[in-house]
C-alpha cells in the first residue's frame, strides 16, 4: 500500500515538473515581445480612457503610435506637454502646436422656461438615449438637449452639469476629448474653438414658424444675422444659422441683430449685448403657447 502510494506521489511529481518545464518552455518559444515604447507612452498619458483620439483608450492609442504610425499629438486632454513627451519616446521632434484649443459647446438653450413639456414620463427613464426613443423626450422642440446628462456620465473630468434640463460645459476644465458629442443622441454637442464666443445657441431645423412654437429663443431662419454678418461668416441652411468659425470675429453684430436671442455673446454675462433684455418677439402668443401643451 506506501509502496503505491510512493509511487503515485513520484509519478505525479515527475508529470509536474514536466508540465513546468514544458510551459516554461512554451513560454519563452511563443513569448510576444512587446515594445518598451509602448508602455513608456503608455505610462506617460493622462490615463482618461476618453477615445477622443479614436483609439480604445490610452494603451490603444500607445500601441497604434509605435506600431501603426499613428500622430503623437492626438490625445486632447494631454495636450503639447505629452505630444512632447512621446516624442522625446519616439526620437520625433514635435512641433509646438498653433492651432485655437478646440472644446465642447452645447448649441441649445431649450431649458424649461423656454420650451414646454408634451407628456411626463410614467417610469424609470433616466438616459437621454432612452428618453429619445419616447417621441423624442418629453420637450416641446425635438431638437433640444434632453437634460437627463448622458455627456456628465462620460466627461472624465467632469466639466459638464445639467442646469434646468439644460447641459451646459466649462471651457476652462474641458479637454477636448469628444465623448459628451458621440454620446448625445440629439446632436445637440459641438466641438469649436474656444476662442469663438459668439455662437448660435440652437439645433432647431424646423421653419421658423413650428422653431418660434417650440422655444422661445429658437432661431427662426430670418438670416439677419448674415446680412449683418461684415465677415460673411453665416450662412442659413436648413432654417438654422451657422457661423463659419474661422472666419468669425467675434463682433457680436449677429448677436444684436437676431430678433430671438438664439445667439449668445459670452462677451456679455447673460449672453447679449445693450439691447431689451426679452424683446417681444420672445414671448410665444397664448394661442401658440396652448398648442404645444
Amino acid at each position: 500500500m506506501n509502496n503505491e502510494i510512493l509511487m503515485a506521489v513520484v509519478i505525479l511529481g515527475i508529470t509536474g515538473l514536466a508540465m513546468g518545464l514544458f510551459l516554461a518552455f512554451a513560454s519563452k518559444k511563443f513569448e510576444v515581445k512587446v515594445d518598451e515604447r509602448v508602455e513608456k507612452i503608455s505610462a506617460c498619458l493622462p490615463g482618461a480612457n476618453c477615445g477622443g483620439c479614436g483609439f480604445p483608450g490610452c494603451g490603444g492609442y500607445a500601441d497604434a503610435i509605435v506600431n501603426k504610425g499613428a500622430k503623437l499629438n492626438m490625445c486632447a486632454p494631454g495636450g503639447p506637454a505629452v505630444a512632447e513627451k512621446i516624442g522625446e519616446i519616439m526620437g520625433v521632434k514635435v512641433e509646438a502646436s498653433t492651432g485655437d484649443k478646440i472644446v465642447a459647446k452645447v448649441l441649445c438653450q431649450g431649458n424649461y422656461d423656454n420650451v414646454s413639456i408634451k407628456y411626463n414620463f410614467r417610469g424609470d427613464i433616466k438616459t437621454c438615449a432612452a428618453a429619445n426613443i419616447y417621441a423624442g423626450g418629453e420637450k416641446s422642440c425635438q431638437y433640444a438637449c434632453l437634460g437627463l446628462g448622458d455627456c456628465v456620465k462620460v466627461c472624465p473630468v467632469n466639466a459638464i452639469k445639467v442646469v434646468n434640463g439644460v447641459a451646459t460645459i466649462d471651457p476652462k476644465i474641458c479637454v477636448s476629448c469628444g465623448a459628451c458629442k458621440n454620446v448625445c443622441p440629439k446632436n445637440v454637442i459641438a466641438m469649436l474653438p474656444e476662442k469663438n464666443i459668439v455662437t448660435v445657441t440652437c439645433s432647431s431645423k424646423d421653419k421658423g414658424i413650428d422653431a418660434k412654437k417650440n422655444c422661445k429663443v429658437a432661431c427662426i431662419g430670418c438670416g439677419m444675422c448674415a446680412k449683418a454678418c461684415p465677415k460673411e461668416a453665416i450662412i442659413v441652411e436648413n432654417n438654422l444659422a451657422k457661423i463659419d468659425p474661422s472666419k468669425c470675429v467675434n463682433c457680436g453684430l449677429c448677436e444684436l441683430k437676431c430678433p430671438t436671442l438664439a445667439i449668445l455673446n459670452l462677451r456679455h454675462p447673460n449672453g447679449h449685448g445693450v439691447r431689451k433684455p426679452n424683446p417681444a418677439p420672445v414671448t410665444p402668443k397664448p394661442e401658440i403657447k396652448e398648442e404645444v401643451k
